[in-house]
């Protein structure tokens, strides 16, 4: 039983007649279930039908994992609800007949294993994994605004009991595969060099397949499905709305409707997903998810390979970029004058490896990666060396006269400025083209975008180089150029300093929060400046209002500076709008109550508009090349409402003309900030 007949598949039968299909997408360095794929799946399935193997094992090709799951693209294209439920009938189908071979089946999976990719493995008798730390399986589905179709929803509850079905399928949480063992998701976790005997032995002598039993078993009944359900709505209410993100609700209805009639179950899939990926939240979601894409595309890693990274600044900024860069692998050196901020960075680090490695061996090892560097030694050596002291530019330019000359060639040096322009800070080099801006977001482990500035005297060489070297840290690399506060800061700034406005009229911090939180942004404005630290966001604001407001008399908030100036920072001292408990579990509470929960009726088309203007300006300026980009930026820079679709997406989504009525009713009553930007006058 050998086949070249196909495209995507390879399927070959081994000496005891176990047939092992090999799945390879053609043209693609990533496994996706496209049309074209399942079509012939389904053709081979024919052919397995009728030379009826000892058994059948389904293995990828592909280095990087098992499969991704389905292919987004298709799902991008979907025009109307018949169209998608043909496309969720087709990969549902394929799947049952897998399902119902009277052979044993086993899925091989290695890498990633997500989504349709874990569905499909689903419908196998038995599933075995690399136990290697790459391997991450899941249904992540709820995260593009839709549920699993491929029969997820079915068969997971039934595996696992529902618990643990719903809060991974809620989540979109993906695991390794010890976890993975550990829920029952899969029968093994190995390594990789036993996955094929593993595989054979399952076949040759099938042990009783796996499904929930007991307690978890009894949580799929029909009289606890009501119960498990009114508290998984409450749960999922706490962190989305479900006017925003419909998805959740409708796979909790789902499950509690038809959970074990495995037939109305799949066809309830069909009918429910359809609805969801035509939908505005889907397409939208479906929309970030291509434009991240987009930004991964950006950085070619095979054009710089860095190895070593030398950071200067221990602060916060600069020790968890260190950190980070460790996490992912790099050797890295972090200088600061100042031992006892050395010492900082290191307990903070010890702290982020043990949550996101858990084993302490591993921790280890990444520990040792990380290396404190007080003399500077670790420049010479540097393939990339980063910048991240204070934000003063004669500071920064005395301490690259230092570095330079002890730099290699080649290697990148880099500013995590978040504000001063690059062609400022470069006048002191010798070689003013290999400055480039990386400039990272707080927190550093959680943000993925990387703003990559440039100035005109910057080598494009050099701007590449630093966005291969985002990718190698696992980040998304968004160009810019170098105008005050690039892209992000320039957009979020008038958005923080209209909140701080607005405060500083009486209303409470926690109801201007709620009220950006009602549109979808993931942190209300006045809690973000405190995560920010007011001192960045002071600084930032000066900068600005010194270049880009100075002819629209935007002024810095008094308010904003008389916090800075008494200390109070925000987060980090324990104080600025709110005030923040040592007890961590205690809930930070506004240091000026003002109004209570009043707030005026254009509270929202204040903060928004304001953004939203800039975020015009700065297309029209060329800050960033094009729309999709901005929207990117302003997405993962700032966590612009994802179900939204980014700044741009929504103007066209809300219509140009009423959006320009908002704004000159808001500069009426508010005065020249609300301004609109002359980019709008050529859209009418």
């Amino acid at each position: 039983m050998a086949s070249t007949k196909y495209k995507h598949w390879q399927l070959k039968a081994d000496s005891d007649n176990i047939a092992w299909l090999h799945f390879d997408k053609a043209d693609s360095g990533t496994n996706t279930l496209g049309r074209e794929v399942i079509d012939e799946l389904s053709a081979v399935l024919d052919d397995m039908e009728t030379e009826r193997p000892r058994g059948l094992v389904i293995l990828s090709d592909k280095p990087n994992g098992f499969i991704a799951g389905a292919d987004i693209h298709e799902f991008a294209r979907i025009e109307n609800i018949d169209q998608a439920r043909e496309v969720i009938r087709r990969g549902q189908g394929v799947i049952n007949r897998i399902a119902r071979f009277r052979f044993p089946t086993v899925a091989l999976i290695h890498g990633f294993c997500l989504g349709g990719g874990y569905e499909l493995a689903l419908g196998c008798d038995y599933r075995i994994a690399d136990d290697d730390v790459t391997t991450k399986i899941g249904l992540p589905e709820v995260r593009l605004g839709i549920h699993p179709g491929f029969g997820g929803v079915a068969r997971l509850p039934q595996l696992i009991g529902a618990p643990a079905a719903m809060n991974l399928m809620l989540s979109g949480r993906a695991v390794s595969a010890r976890a993975a063992k550990k829920i029952g998701m899969i029968d093994y976790a190995v390594p990789r060099r036993h996955l094929h005997e593993a595989a054979c032995s399952l076949i040759q002598k099938p042990p009783k397949k796996l499904t929930a039993s007991g307690w978890k078993a009894a949580t799929n009944h029909a009289l606890i499905r009501p119960l498990l359900a009114r508290y998984l709505r409450k749960q999922v209410a706490k962190k989305a709305a479900k006017e925003h993100y419909p998805a959740p609700y409708a796979m909790i209805d789902l499950w509690a409707k038809h959970s074990g009639d495995s037939s109305a179950m799949l066809y309830g899939e069909e009918v429910s997903l359809a609805r969801l990926v035509v939908g505005e939240t889907a397409q939208n979601l479906i929309r970030v998810f291509l434009l991240q894409e987009k930004l991964k595309s950006l950085g070619d890693k095979k054009q710089f390979v860095p190895k070593r990274v030398h950071v200067i600044g221990g602060g916060v900024m600069g020790g968890d970029i260190a950190a980070w860069c460790a996490l992912r692998g790099m050797q890295v050196t972090v200088q600061d004058r100042e031992e006892a901020t050395l010492a900082r960075v290191i307990e903070r680090a010890a702290k982020l490896y043990k949550k996101k490695l858990k084993k302490p061996r591993l921790v280890q090892e990444v520990l040792d990666r990380l290396t404190p560097d007080i003399n500077g030694l670790g420049v010479a050596q540097a393939d990339v060396v980063i910048e991240a002291i204070f934000e003063d530019i004669d500071a920064k330019q005395a301490l690259y006269r230092e570095v330079e000359p002890k730099m290699k060639a080649g290697a990148l040096l880099a500013t995590n400025t978040s504000s001063i322009p690059l062609d400022t800070l470069s006048d002191c080099l010798s070689d003013p083209s290999r400055l480039v801006g990386i400039h990272f977001f707080n927190p550093v482990a959680m943000m993925q975008l990387v703003e990559i500035v440039t100035a005109e005297n910057t080598s494009p060489e050099v701007a590449a180089k630093a966005a291969a070297f985002t990718r190698h840290i696992d980040r998304l690399p968004l160009p810019v150029t170098s105008t005050p506060g690039f892209l992000v800061n320039r957009v979020l700034m008038p958005y923080l300093l209209e909140a701080v406005v607005i405060e500083s009229e009486g209303i409470s911090a926690k109801a201007i929060d709620q009220v950006a939180l009602d549109f979808g942004m993931p942190m209300g404005p006045i809690a973000l400046a405190d995560t920010v630290g007011l001192d960045i966001c002071l600084a930032v604001a000066e900068t600005l209002s010194r270049t880009l407001y100075k002819d629209t008399k935007v002024e810095v908030p008094a308010r904003l500076r008389a916090l800075v100036e008494s200390g109070k920072l925000g987060k980090k001292s324990g104080q600025g709008f709110y005030h923040y408990p040592a007890n961590k579990k205690s809930k930070a509470e506004a240091s000026n109550p003002g109004k209570g929960e009043y707030r005026p009726a254009d509270i929202q088309d204040r903060l928004m508009m304001r953004m939203i203007n800039e975020a015009r300006a700065c297309l029209r300026e060329g800050v960033v090349s094009d729309a999709e980009l901005l929207d990117a930026g302003i997405i993962f820079g700032t966590g612009f409402a994802p179900f939204r679709g980014g700044p741009m997406h929504y103007i066209e989504a809300q219509g140009v003309e009423q959006l320009i009525k908002k704004m000159h009713h808001l500069h009426e009553s508010h005065g020249e900030r609300f301004n609109p930007d002359e980019s709008w006058l050529s859209t009418t």
